[in-house]
């Protein structure tokens, strides 16, 4: 039976797939983040981890296999991260920009902040090298 979160995330097409990653293993980095609702503007104290290659997000901070994320943002598909104090006139903001929307975080302190753009940073990185990688092991075989 499909919980009621897991089909409204689905009609509002957002990406709960988790492809398998064990986010509530050894997670590269998570904390409670702010984070602006997607249609009602409102900001919700949610727990973020990062592991894999993909953010994801939940309502609370015990989870476990069988807890279904609120959302997930794919790493590749994220163009930049960055502090966004003076766009939202926030302190400790931050924005994670994707092919798709630009979303706005905030961290209980500065240095929580600096440490998610950092790890998401690196996690970019870190992807964009793997698929650099790949692309170049696709045209050795011409």
């Amino acid at each position: 039976m499909v919980e009621p979160s897991q089909l409204f995330n689905r009609v509002l097409g957002r990406n709960t797939d988790t492809g398998g990653v064990e986010f509530w293993r050894q997670p590269e980095r998570s904390g409670w983040l702010m984070k602006q609702g997607e249609f009602v503007k409102t900001w919700r104290r949610r727990w973020f981890i990062l592991k894999d290659g993909k953010i994801f997000w939940f309502k609370t901070d015990i989870v476990g296999p069988s807890t279904q994320p609120r959302g997930i943002i794919e790493v590749n598909r994220c163009l930049s991260i960055k502090g966004a104090e003076d766009a939202i006139n926030r302190p400790h903001a931050f924005e994670i920009s994707t092919t798709d929307q630009n979303m706005y975080f905030i961290a209980d302190s500065d240095k929580e902040k600096e440490d998610w753009i950092n790890a998401v940073g690196r996690a970019i990185v870190r992807h964009s090298k793997s698929m650099m990688d790949r692309d170049q092991a696709d045209y050795s075989g011409y």
